[in-house]
């Protein structure tokens, strides 16, 4: 008779749950001309400024708010660091960062506030309890919904980072702003690829990213499977008339393209032409916890020597650093000391972990690869230009030209770097969104200890 209620009692519990299914709604809207829209509103603002001879670019990991404190020391120690070449701070040099998870909300504020965001981030976001605005019990009814489609919707989070962070803002915000550039990453959960919050994806959708929300897109970088619903965003094919890039055309149909490109241009041919009305997003650590392969893609897909960069920049760099933020975990778990095991939470973890691991190393390996052949090519590119080219393109640029005086440095920034102890005690630290104040203030100062115990990054510098 007990056995009995307690089966009815679980069969009300899923019945309940499945009459109450968690699902997001779409935030972006249609439009007739997206990606003109777009460039306009960059344009406007003050991104396109004087070409640097050095540049810095960051990527971010995921990890929680472990990965967002570590990566803002990552931003303090650069803006604390003097460039030998200019006596202006590193962070300056800064023209780009790509990041998923818990670094696109580190991220997002840094690209939205610039350096203000260095004096107020830690009290408005690393020592809050963003965890208090989930759904984390553990009962039928939650694992019902987990199974359904996830627990959480995402207007909660969003509007808490609203209140806290971003105020509303929205792409055409950072989009209006000068450097850096900030590209946001989540999962195609369909196409199983990265989703690049960017003109070029959202002009696919016919879509106009400059009324995206931030809080949207930072939302669906760190949605976990099961504790989130899939973020929704809508297709509205037809109803534009901007083409896509011929690069992306070209990709799309042709199998012999990087594997990682071909799925990706296959993604947005399918969201152009209707095959996908509705694309599903999770958290972008899924497919790259490093938040690498939209760099890799933009320059994969480029039909110039030079693209991403503008000619002006392609000529004017002699020096890229490229420092990757990884705050992820190592190995979890005493049941590689066991016969049994892992079962459970255990197994899901590890099987996640798995993947995120071998996508994410694939991820770096491409991107150094990338990195690599594009120094080539600009060499190249660079040495066979007219000197008339050069002179138009360097405009009031003084001193010596040198073609092929040009270096990129990848640096990857991580516990490593410290030492065995202090790193297996960071890595100690659960990937959540909520930690101890002095927890944090430890992962803020690993941030900065770490960069600067990274020997690509001094020779960068000794370089400069």
């Amino acid at each position: 008779m007990v056995q009995y209620r307690v089966l009815t009692a679980a069969a009300a519990c899923l019945a309940l749950a499945a009459c109450a299914t968690v699902y997001n709604l779409p935030l972006n809207k249609p439009s007739a001309n997206p990606f003109a829209r777009s460039l306009a509103t960059e344009a406007n603002g003050e991104r396109r400024s004087d070409p640097h001879s050095v540049i810095i670019g960051l990527s971010f990991s995921g990890g929680g708010t472990r990965a967002s404190a570590f990566s803002f020391g990552v931003l303090q120690q650069l803006a604390r660091t003097k460039s030998p070449r200019t006596g202006r701070p590193l962070i300056e040099d800064v023209g780009i960062i790509s990041a998923v998870s818990g670094g696109s909300i580190t991220a997002a504020y840094y690209g939205l506030k610039g350096e203000a965001a260095l004096t107020d981030f830690r009290e408005r976001f690393l020592t809050q309890d963003m965890m208090a605005q989930l759904n984390t019990s553990i009962n039928l009814i939650n694992v019902s919904r987990a199974l359904d489609g996830g627990v959480n919707t995402d207007n909660r989070v969003r509007d808490w980072l609203n209140d806290h962070l971003y105020g509303n803002a929205t792409f055409g915000d950072l989009l209006a702003r000068r450097r850096p550039i900030v590209l946001i990453n989540a999962t195609d959960i369909y196409s199983r690829t990265p989703f690049l919050f960017s003109p070029l994806t959202f002009s696919a959708l016919c879509s106009d990213i400059t009324e995206y929300p931030i809080a949207g897109a930072v939302a669906a970088s760190a949605a976990v499977p099961g504790a989130f619903a899939p973020i929704v965003v809508e297709t509205f094919p037809g109803q534009c008339h901007t083409p896509l890039p011929e690069g992306m055309i070209r990709a799309a149909n042709a199998p012999g393209a990087s594997p990682q490109l071909h799925a990706f241009a296959q993604a947005l041919e399918r969201a152009r032409t209707g095959q996908v009305k509705y694309v599903k997003l999770f958290d972008g650590g899924l497919a790259d916890n490093y938040g690498l392969s939209g760099i890799t893609i933009a320059r994969a897909s480029s039909l110039t020597p030079y693209g991403p960069m503008r000619p002006e920049e392609a000529v004017s760099i002699r020096r890229l650093l490229f420092v990757v933020v990884d705050a992820g975990r190592g190995p979890q778990g005493n049941w590689s000391q066991t016969l049994e095991g892992p079962t459970g939470k255990d197994l899901v973890g590890a099987v996640i972990d798995t993947v995120i691991d071998a996508n994410t190393r694939s991820s770096y390996t491409a991107f150094e690869a990338t990195m690599k052949n594009w120094r080539e090519e600009l060499i190249r590119w660079r040495c066979h230009l007219k000197r008339e080219e050069v002179a138009k393109l360097r405009a009031d640029a003084t001193g010596p030209w040198n073609c092929r005086d040009l270096k990129f440095t990848i640096a990857r920034v991580s516990f490593e770097e410290l030492g065995g102890a202090r790193a297996a005690e960071l890595n100690k630290v659960p990937t959540s969104f909520t930690l101890p104040t002095a927890t944090v203030d430890a992962l803020i100062q690993a941030g900065a200890d770490a960069l600067e115990a990274n020997q690509a990054y001094q020779e960068f510098r000794r370089d400069m």
